[in-house]
C-alpha cells in the first residue's frame, strides 16, 4: 500500500476508535477525502448526516429494498455514486451518496467502499448499545413496578413478576429495605454496583421521588453488609436500613430506612439501621386497640376489595410522605393521590390538615396491616418495649381482655381518648418529651405549638408571637434530641403527636367514629 492509501486508511481506522464513533463526523470525512460532498440516508429516506443533495430517486429507492446494491450516474453537473449501507435490521438499510466534480478512480471507489463497511460496523454497535440500554431500561422499569406492588401490600402480584426474571428473589416472608443516598449525577453507576455487591439477592430500584436514592429490598443480612462496604468506597454516600418486616409492610419499611437516614449523616461509618424502640401502638391494649380500629375504618368496609386496598394503601404513603413523593412511589399522579386521600377523608369524615388527625388515622392503618399480616400488633418494632415494664405492663392488660374478663370488655369499646389514657403509654409519652426539657429555648413549647398549628410554621410562629424561622430551628433541634424525624412527614412525627395526646399537652381530635355507643351513620364512599 502506497503512502497516500496508507493515509486515508490510517485516518478512516481512527473512526473506530471508541471516541471517534461519530457517523456524521465519518460521512463529512469521507465527503472532504474523496474532494466531494457525501451524505447518509435511512431506510425512509430521510436524511441522517451530510448536506442534502439532488439524486436520482428511483435509484435510491432500488438500492433501499435491495433491488441493487450500488448504483452510479454522471451528468454535466458531475458524477455520483450511490452505495446500499447494510443495517442490523435489513429492513432498515441506508444509502451511501457520494458527489464529486471528477471521475470516481480507484482510490476514490476505495475510500467510498471501506467507508461503507465502517458505517456499518458503527450503526452496527449503535444498534446493540440502543438495544442493550433499551433491555437497561425495561429491566429497570420491571423492579419499580415490582416495587410499587410490594408499596400496596399486592405480594401476590409482586411475586409473580419478579419469578419470570429473578427466580426466587421474593421467595421470602420478610425482609429489610436499605436506601442509599448519593450523589444524584453518580445514581445510575451506585445503582450498578448495587447489583454486582448484592450478587441478584435484592430488588434494586431507582427510586422515583428522590434522584439520589437507591432503594433495595433483601431477604439476608449479608445484602446490608455488602452494601455498608459500598459506601465505605465512596465518600459521600450515606445508607439507610429498616428492621425485618413482612413483605406486605415495605412501605413501612421504606419508611424506616428513610428515617435511618438521619442517624446515618451524623455517624462515622455513614450507615444506620432503624432503631428498635418503644412505639406507642405496642403498649396500647391490644384488644381495645383491634376494636377501635376496626370500628374507624369500617366506612371503607362498602367498598369493593379492590378500591379499598387502593384507597388504603395510597393513604398510608400519603400520610408518609408528601403527595407528590407518593404518587411517584406509586407510580400516578399526586392528583390522584390527592384525590383518593380526600375520599377517604370523606369517608372517615375526617380532616387530613389536623396532624392529630393524621396521627390517629396512621395508628390505626399502621394497626389493620399488622393484624392483615398475621402479627397481631407483634411486629418486632417493639423490641424496648418488651424488654421494660411499660411493655410487659401493657401485655398483661391486653392479656386480660383476651381472656374476656370485664375489663376486657370495657377496653375493647375504649374511644381513642382511653387508648391513649394508659399508665404504660403515659411514661412513655414523659419520658420522651422531657428530653427536650433542658434546652432553655423552651421546644417543648414550640414543637406543641407547631404540632397545633397543623406543622405550619406561620401560624405556630403567630401563636407564639415570634419569628417562622425561629419555630422551624426549634423543631429542628428537637429532632436530634428526640431521635425523630418532625419536619418530615411520617412515623416518627405522628409518634411524637401520639405522646402529646397521652400526656394530655394536646387534645385528641374529634372523630366521628369514636364512640362506640353510637350506631353507624350512613356512608356515601
Amino acid at each position: 500500500m502506497d503512502a497516500g492509501n496508507s493515509a486515508w486508511a490510517q485516518e478512516l481506522l481512527e473512526h473506530l476508535r471508541p471516541t471517534g464513533r461519530d457517523i456524521s463526523r465519518l460521512v463529512a470525512w469521507l465527503g472532504e477525502t474523496v474532494h466531494g460532498a457525501a451524505s447518509l440516508h435511512d431506510d425512509a429516506g430521510i436524511l441522517v448526516a451530510g448536506p442534502r443533495m439532488p439524486l436520482d430517486e428511483t435509484l435510491v429507492a432500488d438500492i433501499r429494498v435491495g433491488r441493487i446494491a450500488s448504483a452510479a450516474s454522471a451528468d454535466g453537473r458531475g458524477h455520483v455514486r450511490l452505495l446500499r449501507v447494510e443495517h442490523p435490521n435489513p429492513a432498515a438499510a441506508g444509502v451511501l451518496a457520494v458527489a464529486r466534480p471528477d471521475p470516481f478512480d480507484r482510490r476514490t471507489s476505495d475510500i467510498l467502499t471501506h467507508t461503507a463497511q465502517v458505517l456499518e460496523l458503527l450503526l452496527r454497535a449503535r444498534e446493540t448499545t440502543a438495544a442493550d440500554r433499551r433491555l437497561k431500561r425495561a429491566t429497570s422499569d420491571l423492579r419499580l413496578a415490582i416495587l410499587q406492588l410490594l408499596m400496596v401490600e399486592d405480594t401476590v402480584a409482586a411475586r409473580r413478576v419478579a419469578a419470570g426474571l429473578w427466580p426466587g428473589l421474593l421467595d421470602t416472608d420478610t425482609a429489610c429495605v436499605y436506601v442509599l443516598e448519593g450523589d444524584a449525577a453518580e445514581r445510575d453507576r451506585l445503582a450498578e454496583e448495587c447489583l454486582g455487591v448484592t450478587g441478584g439477592r435484592a430488588l434494586v430500584v431507582r427510586c422515583p421521588a428522590m434522584d439520589g436514592h437507591v432503594i433495595l429490598v433483601a431477604a439476608g443480612d449479608a445484602c446490608g453488609e455488602a452494601l455498608r462496604s459500598l459506601v465505605d468506597r465512596h465518600p459521600g454516600t450515606l445508607l439507610g436500613g429498616s428492621a425485618h418486616q413482612s413483605l406486605a409492610r415495605t412501605a413501612a419499611a421504606y419508611g424506616q430506612a428513610v428515617s435511618a437516614l438521619a442517624v446515618a449523616r451524623v455517624r462515622p461509618d455513614r450507615a444506620a439501621v432503624y432503631a428498635e424502640r418503644t412505639h406507642p401502638e405496642r403498649l396500647m391494649d391490644p384488644a381495645a386497640l383491634r376494636a377501635w380500629t376496626a370500628r374507624l375504618l369500617r366506612p371503607l368496609d362498602t367498598l369493593p376489595h379492590h378500591t379499598r386496598a387502593e384507597l388504603l394503601a395510597t393513604t398510608r404513603l400519603g400520610l408518609e410522605f408528601t403527595a407528590v413523593s407518593a404518587a411517584k412511589v406509586l407510580g400516578v399522579s399526586r392528583n390522584t393521590v390527592r384525590a383518593r386521600m380526600e375520599r377517604v377523608e370523606a369517608l372517615l369524615r375526617t380532616d387530613f390538615t389536623d396532624l392529630t388527625v393524621r396521627a390517629t388515622v396512621h395508628l390505626a392503618l399502621s394497626t389493620q396491616v399488622s393484624l392483615a399480616d398475621g402479627q397481631d400488633g407483634q411486629d418486632g418494632q417493639g423490641g424496648e418495649g418488651r424488654r421494660d415494664g411499660q411493655g410487659g405492663e401493657g401485655r398483661r392488660e391486653g392479656q386480660e381482655g383476651r381472656d374476656g374478663s370485664h375489663a376486657g370488655a370495657r377496653q375493647t369499646r375504649a374511644r381513642l381518648g382511653g387508648l391513649l389514657a394508659g399508665p404504660a403509654l403515659e411514661a412513655w409519652a414523659r419520658e420522651l418529651l422531657g428530653r427536650l426539657d433542658s434546652d432553655a429555648r423552651d421546644l417543648r413549647r414550640t414543637l406543641r405549638s407547631w404540632i397545633a398549628a397543623g406543622g405550619n410554621a406561620e401560624r405556630a410562629a403567630q401563636a407564639l408571637a415570634v419569628h417562622a424561622q425561629t419555630v422551624r430551628e426549634h423543631v429542628r433541634s428537637a429532632e436530634p434530641v428526640l431521635e425523630r424525624r418532625l419536619l418530615a412527614s411520617g412515623s416518627d412525627l405522628y409518634e411524637v403527636v401520639l405522646a402529646h395526646l397521652a400526656t394530655g399537652e394536646l387534645e385528641p381530635p374529634v372523630l366521628p367514629r369514636d364512640d362506640p355507643g353510637q350506631p353507624d351513620a350512613p356512608v356515601h364512599g
